[in-house]
């Protein structure tokens, strides 16, 4: 699983998932990417499994590109346990992704093999997610401004 190397601090606020995406919204490596359309913490198990499913699918041809990270620590305090004594261990990581975010990049395979293998990815995700091209994206950015 993924997750820091060394911290600055062992516990962390929850924090706001609000605003649209200000950075990583673009596709800045591949062809195509999956990016969130809904805000929400993603597990590292999670980006893990998206990973597997999406490498399996293209049988190792290609490249894929993680754009997100669990770098936020989530804690737990355990079940049956009174209010009161400090805050709980820490259970996993998450990454903190917010709408217009660009999750997974993938080149080098063709476009029916890149959109059916970030299609199976979006399975494994908690989010509402879509298929962009890199067409699709600076085409939009255009045309907003």
């Amino acid at each position: 699983m993924l997750m820091p190397k060394r911290v600055k601090r062992r516990k962390q606020f929850r924090g706001s998932m609000a605003g649209k995406a200000l950075r990583g919204n673009t596709i800045s490596n591949g062809e195509f990417g999956l990016v969130s359309l809904e805000p929400a913490w993603i597990k590292s198990n999670q980006i893990e499994a998206a990973r597997i499913a999406m490498t399996r699918y293209i049988k190792r041809g290609g490249k894929v590109w993680i754009k997100i990270f669990p770098d936020k620590p989530v804690t737990t305090k355990p079940a049956e346990t009174r209010m009161g004594s400090g805050k709980g261990s820490l259970e996993y990581w998450v990454a903190v992704v917010k709408p217009g975010r660009v999750m997974f990049e993938i080149s080098g395979v063709s476009e029916e093999l890149a959109r059916e293998a970030l299609r199976l990815a979006m399975h494994k995700l908690p989010v509402k997610c879509k298929v962009v091209s890199r067409a699709d994206l600076e085409g939009g950015a255009g045309s907003e401004n």
